[in-house]
């Protein structure tokens, strides 16, 4: 079992971030109960099983607009070790479910929160996604090619590193911390502060005057000739990272290439000609060939499944078919306590009844016909 094997966490049902932020604590091993809504149980099966960032937890379905239902949640808060919810602040007290109401129950519950702008400040009310969330962390500026627009990357940085990694990372500290003072609190995860923080390198080099503001003009945003990525003979692309000296001569000999003035910013965007002419010459598999497993800082850009056949990941069991789908096995690795993936994402209300009568929650046969909750 994992090493959060023990720990009881609900999940207040959400979108994107939320849900990744459980899977990761139910790939350590915590029984995570998702909270779905009882409207819920008529989303399509085949899109459930497919949406693996559920994977690993058990499923009931809930009325929140009903007291009992409100009352049945808090039932379940009174053994939870943690909660989390991803909703604009305030909706959970509207609720009644908000951390007042909870730590009141359980005061040594971890209240786990994320949003996009925190929980106060004055865009704290405003609707955003990951674009706005690394926009205004100053993130997604310096993302991008020289005298282009900058380039989203995907939902990576604001969402999923800079909201559901932080709000897990920060439940779990809580809980470290509750092991001394036996007491919980409240946890408030904003993706556009994970996304500031994880910009911390370049917040240094910036005091430091080694990075630019201007966009892909840098060693590490596509600027230099040494660090990027490059299209081959067949129309793929290979990845550089030949940054310390004794790398860069690696890649000057399995290139080619004399190219001696390695950080002559100004020679840059000339230098990149001559790689880039080059890397055309050979297709991405024969480049692969001489270069994979040298000290050049060299990789092949693979699609993602791709990826999930590449030999070192297969080696690794970076990727494991699980429930019929291929998908990331959990990370990091530990050497005891081993995690794994719990099972395959629940349709919502498959476990009412199972987790209520687990948790000890009574009357539930009266809460099912009352629509309180739902069993499917």
């Amino acid at each position: 079992m994992g090493p959060l094997a023990g720990f009881k966490v609900l999940e207040v049902a959400g979108i994107g971030p939320g849900p990744f932020c459980a899977m990761l604590l139910a790939d350590m091993g915590a029984e995570v109960i998702r909270i779905d809504r009882t409207t819920d149980t008529a989303a399509n099966p085949a899109r459930v099983r497919t949406d693996i960032s559920r994977r690993g937890r058990k499923s009931i379905a809930v009325d929140l607009k009903q007291p009992e239902g409100v009352e049945t949640v808090l039932k379940l808060v009174e053994k939870a070790d943690a909660l989390q919810e991803g909703f604009r602040p305030g909706v959970m007290e509207r609720l009644g479910l908000g951390p007042d109401v909870c730590l009141a129950r359980n005061p040594g519950l971890v209240y786990g929160r994320m949003t996009g702008w925190g929980q106060d400040g004055p865009m704290s009310q405003a609707a955003g996604h990951d674009i706005n969330y690394i926009a205004l962390s100053g993130a997604l500026h310096a993302i991008g090619r020289k005298g282009q627009n900058p380039t989203p990357p995907l939902n990576l940085v604001g969402d999923f590193g800079g909201g559901g990694m932080f709000l897990a990372f920060g439940i779990v500290a809580a809980l470290l911390e509750r092991s001394r003072s036996g007491k919980g609190q409240v946890v408030d995860a904003a993706m556009t502060e994970g996304s500031s923080i994880l910009m911390t390198m370049f917040w240094g080099m910036r005091h430091g005057g080694g990075f630019s503001p201007e966009r892909g003009t840098n060693g590490l945003d596509s600027g230099a000739h040494y660090y990027d990525t490059y299209e081959t003979k067949d129309g793929k692309f290979v990845s550089f990272g030949s940054i310390e000296p004794q790398f860069y001569a690696e890649f000057m000999r399995l290139t080619g290439l004399d190219i001696p003035n390695q950080h002559d910013a100004k020679a840059w965007p000339e230098l990149k000609q001559k790689v880039a002419a080059r890397i055309r010459e050979k297709t991405r598999d024969e480049w692969s060939a001489l270069m994979e497993g040298t000290d050049v800082c060299f990789a092949p850009v693979l699609d993602i499944e791709e990826a999930a056949r590449h030999p070192h990941n297969v080696a690794r069991k970076a990727f494991v078919e699980a429930n019929g789908l291929v998908q990331p096995a959990p990370a990091p690795r530990f050497s005891r306590t081993e995690p794994e993936i719990m099972g395959p994402s629940p349709a919502p209300g498959q476990h009412t009844r199972e987790v209520l009568t687990s948790w000890g929650v009574p009357d539930i046969d009266a809460l099912i016909a009352s629509g309180a909750v739902k069993q499917v």
